[in-house]
């Protein structure tokens, strides 16, 4: 018998498929990418566009078939753009910068121009959140006067609405990210708003009051999401968890669970539209998939040589990642079946 015949056979062991690539890279803002925003409505005329805001204070419209820029925005005097949203079913694009203004711009008929704007109080990093109701009208959270404070407005007349402070005993420091929404069943007005102190609280607008406050983190809140057709959200902060959390029927938070994260520090989180998956951004250059109803961890995209500032998904389920090297990555991941 040859010696090699004693040998044990080897068993293969099924090894994960390695992370994709991205798909493309888009590349020209020259500074770094803060803010993302795909629209698919009529303006994209039927291929989607992306929407990015730079440290420099410029808004870049990409075209997602060409991959180039096809129009720079300039409305923020050199000062970071920090969100970005468009108005459904309608031409105009809402822009946050660093400047204390936001603006309005009209984008109908291959036109760039700021068409009204609004002045912020506040020169925190809070981003705002938009409601609209139709074109006629639209709800607005932003960073109040106050250091605790969150104003709503309503636009376009830009009419003050109530300003949200918490009670005196709360103290739970600055809002540093803010979802307003409306449940289908209600047309109460609410505000999901995460705070410097790592909670996340949920306002009544019309009635002024906290409805109900949790303890997520024991950083501040970077970003949340919430899936209101599940009633549940999700945030992640400077810290390493990442916390699902749930709302029930008397409008009581509660957390569901907290995943323990490889590193510290995550600037964004977004649910996927179809509500199947859910990623992060994260101070350690790796944007994390997640599984949104088991959280099982599904990919880390370990792409971008700094750290990631935010994430976006489209429609069609491509993600967008923008991060401080100045590079945005889209991926086609897990698509929508």
């Amino acid at each position: 018998m040859f010696a090699g015949d004693c040998t044990q056979p080897s068993m293969a062991v099924p090894l994960s498929p390695p992370p994709p690539d991205p798909q493309f890279v888009l590349r020209g803002t020259q500074s770094a990418v803060n803010a993302l925003h795909f629209c698919g409505g009529a303006q994209a005329q039927g291929c989607p566009l992306l929407f990015s805001g730079s440290q420099s204070g410029l808004v870049h419209i990409w075209s997602l078939q060409t991959r180039r820029a096809v129009a720079t925005l300039d409305g923020h005097g050199g000062q970071s753009v920090t969100w970005l949203k468009m108005l459904p079913q309608s031409p105009q694009l809402l822009s946050q910068g660093r400047d204390l203004r936001l603006c309005l711009w009209d984008l109908a008929e291959g036109r760039n121009a700021v068409v009204d704007s609004v002045h912020l109080e506040s020169v925190g990093f809070c981003r705002s959140s938009v409601l609209a109701e139709g074109q006629a009208r639209w709800m607005l959270a932003v960073p109040g006067k106050g250091i605790d404070e969150v104003q709503i407005l309503e636009m376009p007349s830009k009419t003050s609405v109530c300003t949200l402070k918490p009670e005196a005993d709360a103290k739970p420091g600055m809002p540093m990210c803010l979802g307003l929404w409306q449940a289908e069943s209600s047309p109460r007005l609410l505000l999901l708003a995460g705070y410097e102190d790592g909670s996340v609280a949920l306002w009544d607008v019309w009635e002024r009051k906290v409805c109900s406050r949790v303890s997520c983190h024991e950083e501040p809140v970077m970003g949340l999401d919430f899936d209101s057709r599940k009633a549940r959200g999700v945030s992640g902060s400077a810290g390493k968890a990442l916390a699902v959390w749930s709302l029930d029927g008397q409008q009581a938070l509660q957390v569901c669970s907290t995943h323990q994260l490889t590193n510290p520090g995550l600037s964004d989180v977004t649910i996927r539209p179809d509500r199947k998956i859910l990623a992060t951004a994260g101070w350690d250059h790796r944007i994390r998939v997640f599984h949104w109803r088991t959280m099982k961890p599904l990919a880390v995209l370990a792409f971008h040589s700094a750290s990631v500032h935010c994430v976006a998904f489209a429609t069609n389920g491509l993600l967008a990642a923008g991060s401080k090297d100045q590079r945005i990555s889209v991926w086609s991941l897990y698509q929508r079946t």
